[in-house]
């Protein structure tokens, strides 16, 4: 019985060490799991209505949103995001880098009064009276000293390329 005796207090420092462990890897796995849940979340600076401004963005799954400071100290959401299909047809979530390409991207507003202006970047252009009858507006911009040919349909949207002037949606012209 006193061999019994000895061997106990080596058992309970093995169920200590153990119970320890597994507090340990409960208590990182638990870390791991927020760290998933949040994404991938940032600071970055985006142009918006011609200035350069800071917001918070945060990447999941391919997906992002974006808190952006208004005027009032209060913050609006964006959100966007996507796939990328490969020459298979396969899919994959966007990568971040891709997501913030989506970003970088010429505005369009319409306001109350009837003008409408494209932002890109610091530049601004008010573009009202340069739609023709079918409601269409061709605006050449400035990508890095390169043109950056952009096609406005009033209210419909607009596309951008780096060639030429993008057809509008309604046209047969691929």
């Amino acid at each position: 019985m006193q061999a019994n005796h000895t061997y106990r207090p080596v058992r309970v420092k093995r169920l200590v060490a153990v119970c320890a462990a597994l507090v340990a890897l409960f208590a990182l796995s638990a870390v791991a799991y927020a760290a998933d849940v949040g994404g991938i979340q940032r600071t970055i600076q985006i142009w918006l209505h011609g200035e350069l401004t800071d917001a918070v963005f945060q990447v999941e799954n391919g997906s992002y949103t974006l808190d952006v400071p208004n005027g009032d100290g209060t913050t609006s959401q964006r959100a966007g995001g996507g796939v990328a299909i490969d020459a298979f047809g396969g899919e994959r979530p966007l990568t971040e880098e891709e997501l913030l390409a989506q970003l970088d991207h010429p505005e369009v507003e319409y306001n109350d009064d009837g003008t409408v202006v494209v932002y890109y970047r610091d530049q601004s252009f008010d573009i009202t009276d340069l739609f023709d009858e079918d409601g269409v507006c061709y605006l050449q911009l400035e990508e890095d000293g390169h043109p950056l040919y952009m096609t406005v349909e009033y209210q419909n949207g607009y596309s951008t390329s780096t060639s030429r002037y993008p057809a509008p949606s309604g046209s047969s012209v691929g």
